[in-house]
């Protein structure tokens, strides 16, 4: 079973949008039983709040579920309970490496490296361009899912990616 932690910095924008796209995806691969994925978030700015509007919007739009939720700060006891702990952008991987300076499982993850690309995932907090942070999520996602089921330990199954 692969245990995935999403992490960007309030837990209502990015990383739930990112939790609720990967579960999507599970589901269509029709794994929903080799994963467990959540999110949570660095900072507490936003702790006890649900996903943005905008995220919602977003995801609604995509035909991607979501339930209502509560944002959430990362402790370092989580390090434990997840095989990939995947940070939004540079400064939540420094939040996250400065909570889990070992990271000797090589856990802590930067999303996008997954699709061969070392750049943050477009933040709409400040845009307000949900649909940009919808594609690099997406984009993310996919490439995470798919390497695992490829050279994870999941054996390999077709992988049905989002048509849009």
């Amino acid at each position: 079973m692969w245990k995935i932690l999403f992490v960007c910095h309030g837990n209502i924008c990015r990383s739930p949008m990112a939790e609720f796209v990967m579960k999507e995806l599970v589901r269509r691969a029709g794994r929903e039983s080799q994963f467990v994925i959540d999110s949570k978030a660095c900072r507490t700015d936003e702790i006890g709040s649900d996903s943005h509007p905008g995220t919602q919007r977003a995801l609604r739009s995509h035909g991607i579920p979501f339930a209502p939720r509560r944002a959430r700060q990362i402790q370092r006891d989580d390090y434990g309970q997840w095989d990939y702990i995947i940070g939004m952008d540079a400064e939540n991987m420094r939040d996250l490496h400065k909570l889990f300076p070992q990271d000797q499982a090589y856990k802590v993850k930067l999303l996008l490296a997954f699709a061969g690309e070392e750049r943050d995932v477009a933040d709409p907090w400040y845009t307000g361009n949900f649909e940009r942070t919808y594609t690099d999520v997406r984009q993310g996602c996919e490439a995470l899912l798919a390497n695992l089921l490829i050279d994870g330990h999941v054996p390999p199954k077709e992988v049905k990616m989002m048509q849009e």
